[in-house]
Formats: C-alpha cells, sequence, structure tokens
C-alpha cells in the first residue's frame, strides 16, 4: 500500500490501518466501508452522537455502553462494533472522523483507487457525482474514490484535493483573487 506510510504517521491513521488490516483478514472490506459510511453521516447529522463522540466527562464504560447502543440500532457490522468499543475505551472516539477518512482513502488504494477530497457549496446529487468522478478518471488516469464535504462558506463551485494537487475553482477564491487584483 504506497498510501500506508503517511497514513501510519498519525493517531488516527495507526487506528484506521488496524482496523483495515482486521476487515481485509476478514473478507469484511465492503461491510466495514458501508458501516464507517453510516457513523460518518451520523456525525454530521446527529447533535447527540457528535457529542458522545467527544464529551471528556463521559466515562470509559459510559462512551462503550453509548457506542454499542448506537452501533446495535445501526445495524453495524461486528468487526465495525467492536472496533467503536476500542475507541471509547481508549478515549479515542473523536478521532473517529479522521480514522473513517483514513480507512477510506486505504479501501481505496486497496481497490486500485486514487481518493479526491470534495468539498462543495451545497451537496452534489448523485449525477453530478458520476460527472465528477468521469471527469476525475480522464484526469488522474484511474477509478476516483469521492469524500464529499459541504462548506458553504465557499459561495460555489468545487475544491478538490487529490493526494498533493489541489484545484480551487470555488466563488470565495475568485472573489479574493479579484479583490487583490483589484487593489493593485
Amino acid at each position: 500500500m504506497e498510501n500506508s506510510g503517511g497514513i501510519q504517521a498519525s493517531l488516527s491513521g495507526r487506528y484506521a490501518t488496524a482496523l483495515f488490516d482486521l476487515a481485509r483478514d476478514a473478507k469484511a472490506i465492503d461491510a466495514v466501508a458501508e458501516s464507517l459510511s453510516g457513523l460518518k453521516a451520523a456525525l454530521a447529522q446527529s447533535d447527540e452522537f457528535r457529542a458522545l463522540t467527544t464529551n471528556p466527562l463521559l466515562s470509559r464504560n459510559e462512551a462503550s455502553k453509548g457506542v454499542a447502543a448506537v452501533a446495535q440500532a445501526m445495524g453495524l457490522d461486528g468487526l465495525t462494533t467492536n472496533f467503536l468499543g476500542v475507541l471509547a475505551q481508549n478515549r479515542r472516539l473523536s478521532q473517529l472522523d479522521k480514522v473513517i477518512a483514513s480507512f477510506n482513502a486505504l479501501a481505496a488504494d486497496h481497490r486500485g483507487e486514487a481518493t479526491a477530497e470534495v468539498t462543495s457549496a451545497h451537496a452534489l446529487d448523485a449525477g453530478q457525482v458520476d460527472a465528477l468522478k468521469q471527469q476525475l478518471r480522464t484526469k488522474v488516469g484511474r477509478d476516483v474514490a469521492v469524500d464529499l464535504k459541504v462548506d458553504p462558506n465557499i459561495l460555489g463551485g468545487l475544491i478538490v484535493k487529490i493526494g498533493s494537487q489541489m484545484i480551487d475553482s470555488s466563488i470565495r477564491t475568485r472573489l479574493n483573487t479579484l479583490a487583490v487584483a483589484m487593489k493593485g
């Protein structure tokens, strides 16, 4: 895995690598990825779940019970459920979003895909995502998995990061460039 050296350098990357290795050995990469996708959505949409993962006042046992209940309610696979328990016991639930991103990068690399972080001003529909993937595939020369984020502050356009490359076509950046040019 060409990506794993950089990913393992961070704490969240080491957890993601451990989860990925377990999932690969159990032939459950897709199941874990699907569970993590649900958790990512829950982090974005649920203030209560986000509070559960970031509240330092919760004891290890309370956090473990909380994530176990969430995992059961969401129907997560057993490996991901156990992994959440490990994060809770090690007081690392606050790293969950970074672990998910690192796991997705490892899974994409395993499938021979490049990973692109795409930030847009509003949520993209399936047709827009497919068109974007097609354009990125042409540019990169291989399939591209996209990690979508929404940031209304960019006003419009997209910011795409693939590895060390960044393509910023956001309206915010264009306006800032125009303001600098007008100052002379």
